[in-house]
This record gives C-alpha cells, structure tokens and sequence, in this order.
C-alpha cells in the first residue's frame, strides 16, 4: 500500500470503507476499498464473490478492478475513480434530466447488465448509489458484493438489494430468483431518472409491497401465479389497488420511454426483458427516423416548464394511499404476525411528510430541493449473510 497515498474517505459501510487513493508514481486517483475482516491466506480473499465476479468481468460500463492488496491479513480493492455515484448526480442537478440524458445513462447500465448477464452474474444490488458515473455521459456499474453465478444452485438468501429496488418475488422470499431482479431495479431506477424521487419507497417490506400495488395495482392471479404461490406460502394477501397509468406518475417520459419502464416493472419476473432485449426497444432507437411526438407525449423542449407536474401528479397517489392507511395497518400486523419481525416505529418518506407538504402548498421548487426531500434508505443485512458472504 506504501504506492498509494490516502487524499480523502469516500464512504464507511458494514463490511469495509472507501478512501480517495493517489498513485505516488502515476498521480493517477483510485478509490481504495479497506476489508474491515481479516483475511488470513490469499486463497481465503480470492475466494470472495466480489473478487471472483470482477476478475471475470471486463467491460466499459463496469468498474474495474485495478488491483488486490493482501498486506498484515487486511484486504484492499484498488479501482479506478469515478467522481460521484447516479444518486450524487441526481442530487447536484437544478433542473430534471432531458430524455436524451436518462437514454444514455439507461442504455450503459444495461450494456453493463447484459454483459454481466452474458457471463453468467447478475448483480442483486442495483440502485443508484451504486452506480458510478462522471456525469451522465459515462456510468459504470459497482459494488459487486452481493453478486451471484446465474449457474450457482439456489436456494439464495431472501436478502438482497436495497428495499426500494427489490423485486416483488424477493420481498415475497422467493430463493429461485435470477437476473430479471436486476431488471426490476432498473425499472425503478428509470422513474427516478425522469422525476429525481424513489418510485417505491416503502418504510418496511410490507409497506414496499403496498407502494408497488398502489402504482402497478394488484397482481392478476393469471399473469403471475408463482406469485400467489409465494404469498400463499406466507398465508399473505396482496392489498387490492387499481393499476394507476404510468404516465400519471412519470408524466415527463415519452410513450417508448413509458413502454420500456412497464416491460421492466413487470410482477411476474419471466415477463420482463432481459437486458439485451431491453436494448432493441423503440425507445433506444433513436437514429432512425421517428414520427412526429405523438398526442400525450411531453416533449423534450417542455420538460424544464413541467418541473412541478411530476410531483403534482403524485398527489393522487398518495390520497390513494392515505385512504387505504387502515387496509395498511391491519396488513402490517399481518406481516409482523408472518415473519416474527416487527415493523416498528416507520420512518416517513415524502409519502408522508416532505412531498405532501409540497404539493399541498403548491410551492414551485427545482429539482434539486424535490430529491433532497427524499431520505435515502441505507441498506442492511441479515444475521444470515455474514456467511453468505463466503458461499
């Protein structure tokens, strides 16, 4: 480590932090990952998942992995710097995002996706914060931690990916998911791209599970019975709701935009695109010829003057919600009943607090302020994953 030079701390979490490293001889920057674990034997570090996924993994629009220090049984990861991370960027903007930016950023995640795909990873922990990025005109995917072989033998833990990015079967505790998780979270990922606010930002698994049904309304039995399967196996119900259209709730997004995120967000996870086939949708079609913007659309020059319109819109949702809060809590104390793990004194998200305040004052705010109302929900792990960790 005596090549490196320690300039700043990036970021401190369970299992290791993150410093701001110079090359010596270089000057080259390089963000540096400390292993709070010891790690006694090289073949005990090149054992761990984060290792074997990023030495098999070279692409543009994945982070790289420069190179594995082993010094007094501390483990360290040198990879290339990025500046912020999607969330970061997001947060820093005065205005929202033109389509052509959200395309761009969409369509590199999903080249990293369907690379990761392809040889046989998927991630399970894809969220923005997790996403690297120097604007918006380069991202790369990160934090490889919890990443899975597509051909490893289920069952996997229950646990994984930020609770506002995980898919409907793993809140349900499905242990046979697979890559179509990742593209969930992108799904969600997207929404948030165009109005800078968490499409689901539930305070608890059960409350995650109503936000989804409050947007995409109730599963129909037909379309994803391993679903009821999975909820019958907890003797759990899915609250009714009537599916709300997705342009009420992206309204700055335009059709091939809407088609996409309703591909992606679909509950029965065999019904969403791989990422391959996520890239040869209309919306990434952009040099060839397109029609006039179709009735409904919001076009790219009108965005900056509908700024508030996405947050307006919402209210309905949340009066949705609201008027269901006595549906919710008997459903909470169902769920506290099925998984022994009370829910607890909830956080409030802008659901609650912030946005409706907002939208009920009608007072006009930029981007920024909209996704600064947000708190972020700080992702944690089970008893049970420490030795996961090491499968």
């Amino acid at each position: 480590m005596n090549r490196y030079m320690t300039l700043n701390q990036l970021g401190d979490g369970t299992y290791g932090s993150v410093v701001l490293g110079q090359n010596i001889d270089t000057g080259e920057k390089v963000a540096i990952k400390r292993m709070k674990r010891k790690y006694y034997s090289w073949d005990e570090a090149m054992n761990l998942r984060e290792v074997k996924s990023l030495k098999k993994l070279n692409h543009a629009n994945l982070i790289k992995l420069r190179e594995v220090i082993r010094e007094n049984d501390t483990l360290y990861f040198v990879f290339e710097y990025m500046k912020e991370n999607l969330y970061q960027l997001m947060r820093s903007q005065s205005k929202f995002f033109p389509e052509q930016s959200i395309r761009n950023i969409l369509y590199q995640i999903l080249q990293g996706l369907a690379f990761m795909h392809r040889h046989g990873f998927f991630h399970r922990d894809m969220k923005p914060e997790n996403l690297l990025c120097c604007g918006p005109e380069l991202v790369k995917i990160a934090d490889f931690g919890l990443a899975r072989e597509t051909r490893s033998r289920p069952p996997y833990t229950d646990y994984v990916s930020t609770r506002w990015y995980r898919a409907p079967e793993v809140l349900l505790h499905s242990i046979n998911y697979s890559t179509p998780i990742d593209l969930w979270a992108v799904g969600c990922i997207m929404a948030e791209l165009y109005t800078f606010r968490p499409l689901f930002p539930g305070t608890s698994e059960i409350d995650q599970i109503f936000k989804i049904c409050s947007v995409l309304g109730t599963p129909d039995k037909k379309e994803w019975f391993e679903g009821y399967q999975l909820a019958s196996a907890m003797n759990f119900k899915f609250p009714q709701f009537k599916r709300l259209a997705l342009n009420t709730v992206v309204p700055n997004a335009s059709r091939d935009g809407i088609h996409l995120m309703e591909l992606l967000l679909s509950w029965n996870p065999i019904r969403r695109p791989s990422a391959q086939s996520a890239l040869r949708q209309p919306y990434f079609q952009v040099g060839q010829q397109r029609l006039n913007q179709e009735v409904g659309e919001v076009s790219y020059a009108k965005i900056g003057q509908q700024k508030r319109q996405p947050v307006q819109l919402m209210k309905s949702q949340i009066s949705l919600l609201q008027s269901n809060s006595n549906k919710q809590l008997k459903y909470e104390k169902q769920w506290e009943t099925l998984t022994n793990k009370p829910i607890g004194n909830k956080e409030k998200t802008w659901y609650d607090n912030d946005a409706d305040t907002m939208m009920l004052s009608k007072k006009k705010l930029s981007a920024k302020q909209h996704y600064l109302s947000v708190a972020r929900y700080v992702t944690g792990r089970s008893s049970n994953f420490q030795a996961a960790e090491n499968e």
